[in-house]
């Protein structure tokens, strides 16, 4: 994992936009999935009550922090964006990603489904806010999955990169009519 923490290092240094950043950090997410031996066995443990995170390494200067995600199966995250770009691999199993769209009309605010994909282990897959950052993670598969993030920020004050969480109250089949 060192290696790979020592290039994000320099894409952080190096590339001051976000979209830009986390399209680099992506591709180095590969290297820490080919050796899933380099997550120490207490970065893998489940938790019966939820999803479970593992904070695995914060940048000396709190430019980014890596998170490892554990899920049992049944487990999801709730619908929520995050507070800087987020970058993520699928270690083992299998997570099944929801993205919503945010919907404002003269302040009524609800979400509708924008897409769904299956991401199985080796997958990676970039967020960036605000566009395309509102979803749902899920592992609806038969076995424990564990992914690595990648948050642009320094998640240890706060313990957590989400920004803000949605109801599921508040997603709409469509949008309702325009008058």
């Amino acid at each position: 994992m060192t290696t790979a923490l020592e290039k994000i290092d320099q894409i952080v240094a190096s590339h001051p936009d976000c979209h830009t950043r986390a399209a680099a950090v992506a591709q180095v997410i590969p290297d820490l999935l080919a050796s899933p031996d380099s997550l120490d066995p207490r970065f893998r443990e489940s938790c019966e009550s939820g999803y479970r995170q593992h904070l695995v390494h914060v940048h000396p200067q709190g430019l980014y922090s890596v998170v490892s995600l554990v899920w049992l199966p049944g487990q999801e995250t709730p619908i929520h964006n995050h507070k800087a770009w987020c970058v993520v691999g699928v270690l083992q199993g299998v997570e099944e990603q929801t993205t919503y769209a945010l919907h404002d009309q003269d302040g009524d605010e609800w979400l509708s489904v924008d897409h769904r994909e299956v991401h199985a282990k080796g997958s990676v897959s970039v967020l960036v806010p605000p566009a395309g950052d509102i979803h749902k993670v899920a592992n609806h598969g038969p076995e424990l999955a564990v992914s690595i993030h990648v948050y642009g920020t320094d998640i240890t004050d706060e313990g957590t990169s989400i920004h803000r969480t949605f109801s599921t109250d508040a997603v709409r089949e469509s949008s309702p009519p325009v008058c």
